[in-house]
């Protein structure tokens, strides 16, 4: 197993994952393919500014989760960076670090597509620009027309390097998996089984 020290293309997953899910996964295995990176590390958010924080487990549980849906992946990490720091989280602070733990490295920040209309309103979007490609992963139903011109627009205004690349439509979200536990309806093949295990074990989602 080669270590994140190894990897010059690295590929930056962010998320509550609240909980992860095979949709992250098969988004960063993806990615990884897509722009032929070394590996993706996933980090889970710790306190995230823009989320309501009412049904959201403590950033040390989402990490274990997270921890374990990438285990058996090589070219997978987790890393604790967000769930550490304090105070709310800030992708750029969390770029600059990955930038001075990983100097010799290209970093690709992969988002959905729809990112690119609302990331200029996210805190020094000039910083994240300046610190990573993004890799835009667009679904069937928005017009490439549209999107080539943000992508236009945000290269002009901030310098930002943008690859956009197409990713086949996964109806999975968190809040659907959540939805489910309160019914009392089964998660399985929606998180990995590892997962499921710790969610049903420490009987989290059961109640809003």
């Amino acid at each position: 197993m080669s270590d994140i020290e190894d990897w010059k293309k690295i590929g930056i997953m962010g998320g509550t994952f609240n909980p992860i899910h095979i949709g992250h996964l098969l988004l960063g295995q993806w990615a990884m393919e897509e722009a032929t990176l070394d590996g993706v590390v996933f980090i889970p958010t710790g306190n995230s500014y823009m989320k309501d924080r009412s049904a959201m487990l403590p950033g040390t549980e989402r990490l274990a989760m997270t921890e374990l849906a990438v285990a058996d992946r090589a070219c997978f990490r987790c890393l604790d960076l967000e769930v550490r720091r304090g105070g709310d989280t800030y992708t750029y602070e969390t770029l600059e670090a990955l930038h001075t733990m990983y100097p010799g490295a290209q970093l690709y920040f992969i988002v959905g597509a729809d990112c690119l209309f609302s990331i200029e309103n996210w805190y020094h979007p000039e910083k994240i620009f300046r610190r990573c490609t993004l890799l835009a992963a667009s679904r069937s139903g928005m017009p490439l027309e549209t999107l080539e011109k943000k992508q236009k627009e945000l290269k002009d205004t901030y310098g930002a390097e943008i690859v956009l690349t197409a990713f086949p439509n996964v109806e999975i979200s968190s809040t659907d998996i959540r939805s489910r536990r309160r019914e009392g309806r089964s998660i399985q093949y929606l998180v990995p089984d590892s997962v499921r295990e710790y969610i049903e074990s420490n009987h989290y989602y059961e109640n809003s």
